[in-house]
Order: C-alpha cells, then sequence, then structure tokens
C-alpha cells in the first residue's frame, strides 16, 4: 500500500502504537502532554517494534465527551509535525475530525484513524479528496454512552455489515479498496462476550477482503478476563489477544506495549517461515 512517500506493506502484520496527548486517556493520560514527552515516546515505539504511530488527542474512553477541533490540533499538530520531520515511520491520525485530519495530512499524516466510520459532516467529501489510507471502526452509540447498555441480534454480523456498507460507500466513489482498512471496535459498544465474540469470528472480517485491523490493547476486556484492574498490568493479556488476531488473519494491530507485542509476532513469523 503507497503512502505518499512510504510503503505499507502488509504480507506481514504490522504494528501500531498508540500515541495520545490527552489528559485522560483510560490508560496512559497525561503521560506524554509535553512535547519531549512524545517525542520520546515515539522514539521508543519505534526502537520496540512499531511500523505506525497512531497520535490522537481526543480521548475516546467509556464516559469521554466530544472536545474541540481548536483543542484537538492544539494538542496533536506540532508533534506531527515533529514526527514526520524526524523519525522515518508511517504516521496515523486518531481523529474524526475533517478538519483536524486535514490539517495532519499537510502536515506529514498517511492514514485517517476514524472511530465513527466517516459519520461526522464533510468526513466522506474530506476522505475522497485527500486520498489517504482510511481505517473505518465500528463503535456502538457514543464514547459518551456507548457502554451502557450495548445490545446486539448477532454481533459479528451486524459489525461486519456496518463497516462493509461504509466501506462500500467509499469504493461506489472510486476510492481504491488496498487504502480501507476495517476495525470491529473492541470495547466500543460492546459488552465482554460480544468482544469475544468478535475475537473468534475475526476471520469473518478477514473474508471481506479489506485489511482488518484489531485494538485490545489493555482494554476492560483483557482486565475482565485475566481480573487485573490496572490497565498497565494487562501486557501479557494483550498481547495474547493480538497474536490471537493475528493468527486469524488480521493484519494490524494497535497497542500500547509495543516490546511485547513484537516478541509476540517473532514467534509467529519464526513458525510461519519454518
Amino acid at each position: 500500500m503507497l503512502l505518499k512517500n512510504k510503503n505499507l506493506d502488509l504480507s506481514s502484520p504490522k504494528i501500531m502504537g498508540i500515541l495520545n496527548l490527552t489528559p485522560d486517556s483510560f490508560s496512559d493520560g497525561g503521560l506524554y502532554l509535553k512535547q519531549d514527552q512524545a517525542l520520546y515516546q515515539i522514539e521508543q515505539m519505534l526502537k520496540d517494534g512499531a511500523d505506525i504511530i497512531d497520535i490522537g488527542g481526543e480521548s475516546t474512553r467509556p464516559g469521554a465527551s466530544n472536545i474541540s477541533t481548536e483543542m484537538q490540533l492544539d494538542r496533536i499538530a506540532h508533534v506531527v509535525q515533529l514526527c514526520a520531520q524526524n523519525f522515518d515511520t508511517i504516521i496515523s491520525i486518531d481523529t474524526s475530525d475533517p478538519i483536524v485530519i486535514e490539517e495532519c495530512d499537510k502536515l506529514g499524516a498517511h492514514i485517517w484513524n476514524d472511530i465513527r466510520a466517516l459519520q461526522e459532516p464533510n468526513a466522506l467529501e474530506t476522505a475522497l479528496k485527500l486520498n489517504l489510507a482510511v481505517c473505518l471502526m465500528h463503535m456502538q452509540g457514543t464514547p459518551f454512552n456507548m457502554q451502557q447498555q450495548p445490545s446486539y441480534t448477532n454481533v459479528v454480523l451486524e459489525v461486519k455489515n456496518f463497516l462493509l456498507k461504509k466501506a462500500n460507500l467509499l469504493l461506489d466513489h472510486g476510492f481504491d479498496k488496498e487504502k480501507i482498512i476495517l476495525d470491529p471496535g473492541f470495547g466500543f459498544g460492546k459488552s465482554l462476550n460480544d468482544n469475544y465474540k468478535l475475537l473468534k469470528h475475526t476471520e469473518d472480517f478477514v473474508a471481506t477482503g479489506f485489511s482488518i485491523l484489531c485494538g485490545m490493547s489493555r482494554k476492560s476486556m483483557i482486565g475482565l478476563v485475566n481480573e487485573i484492574k490496572d490497565p498497565k498490568g494487562r501486557i501479557i493479556g494483550s498481547a495474547s489477544a493480538h497474536l490471537i488476531a493475528v493468527l486469524k488473519g488480521a493484519k494490524i494491530v494497535r497497542v500500547h506495549d509495543c516490546k511485547a507485542t513484537k516478541q509476540a509476532l517473532q514467534i509467529y513469523e519464526a513458525m510461519i517461515n519454518s
């Protein structure tokens, strides 16, 4: 997948490292608010095996409220620019705001990671205009209310159909299929059992022919099973869940703990190449 001056080769699974420039994200809120902290974390994630850096300025944890365009840009714009200038990596922007992604496109971004799947006003038009790679995620409700009472008749089918509808809308406008990535949205309006059904049936999403991204890092679906309250203690469970996703065909895993995930994927790749 050619993204401006970078090639994202998905013939092998790739690690997307999370950089939350927020005061209130569920696991790492407030850790990287200063510019030097953010740049150090980018450098560390790349050393630990990240192939993509996903930069976000809006917390989407359960119960979170929306923030303004100006606040998002104030948090992330300069870091995006410095990341593009100082590191040889693919940059993803975690936002649903078309204005934010337009500005970040100018600063060197390659991927639009949109948890609202281009449902905001002018989002579709912006995606078509910029022609960045786009990751479409499923979410039932909004971050503020998504975990209050999520409900499905058939979670796998409903999530898959939603994502296909959004992807086909892009295709109908001539968007390159190779640049569309689908994300089932673990933890975004799903019960614990819903999350594990989605993981169990990752192959159903892979069968759509689109590249699949899975992001379960440090989430409650890990903590509840492992009985670990502190998100920072969920490293092994997170790496295990992402390894399962890769074994089932996922191409990108979005993680906080790049080193542990890289080690797990090295074992997978050694098996594949044996």
